[in-house]
């Protein structure tokens, strides 16, 4: 029950991360290439580049793009700090899915296979699917009415540093309502998950009755 929450937010969080479409979404919506005088081949290339660098060993990120015919490296020494401290972020998650994830298949693998007990693996699910739609609403309602404050908050606990707030072509790219819409596309991923995998528990349950 407690696994499946972390295991569907840690899903939906690295879902985001290597999301394209969510890049090009915010990119759009907040019309970036505007504000940074990128073109839109320019601000494809910082998406694709950001989620290799995030999935690769490279330590730090180097980015370079051009912008009225010159080539420039995109992101300053703070900001490159910034990202390595992201990355260390993101593959927490990583490692987080991956464990849960082992573990949720092992118990499954053990009420099904040895203990042939169905119901408990079945409620279960169920439960875990609540608690995570009761923590959905609460994150969800958080962003609604008090982002700002959270996504402050979350920077003083997870970094050790204030380059999160270095001046550049960061917060250009990605500003406060880009996260704020990312954070509302996690929480409904992870309820869309608990919604289905409790919905099919649920109805397991009411047929072998």
């Amino acid at each position: 029950m407690l696994c499946l929450p972390i295991l569907l937010l840690s899903a939906s969080l690295g879902g985001a991360v290597n999301s394209h479409w969510l890049y090009k979404y915010g990119f759009q919506k907040y019309d970036v290439s505007q504000t940074t005088g990128l073109a839109q081949s320019e601000l494809d290339k910082v998406a694709r580049g950001l989620i290799s660098y995030f999935n690769s060993d490279d330590e730090d990120i180097t980015l370079t793009v051009v912008k009225d015919g010159e080539p420039f490296e995109l992101f300053t020494p703070e900001e490159v700090i910034h990202f390595k401290d992201v990355k260390g972020l993101i593959w927490l998650d990583y490692w987080l899915l991956l464990g849960t994830l082992v573990y949720i298949l092992a118990y499954a693998g053990v009420s099904l296979f040895w203990r042939k007990d169905r119901r408990q693996l079945t409620w279960g699910l169920v439960g875990g699917s609540g608690i995570t739609l009761a923590l959905m609403l609460a994150f969800g309602l958080g962003i609604r009415f008090g982002f700002g404050e959270l996504f402050y908050q979350f920077h003083l606990v997870f970094f050790s540093n204030e380059f999160w707030s270095a001046e550049g072509y960061m917060l250009l790219l990605f500003p406060q309502g880009f996260w704020s819409d990312a954070a509302l596309f996690c929480a409904l991923a992870t309820a869309l998950g608990a919604v289905v995998l409790g919905g099919t528990a649920a109805l397991y349950l009411k047929r072998s009755k």
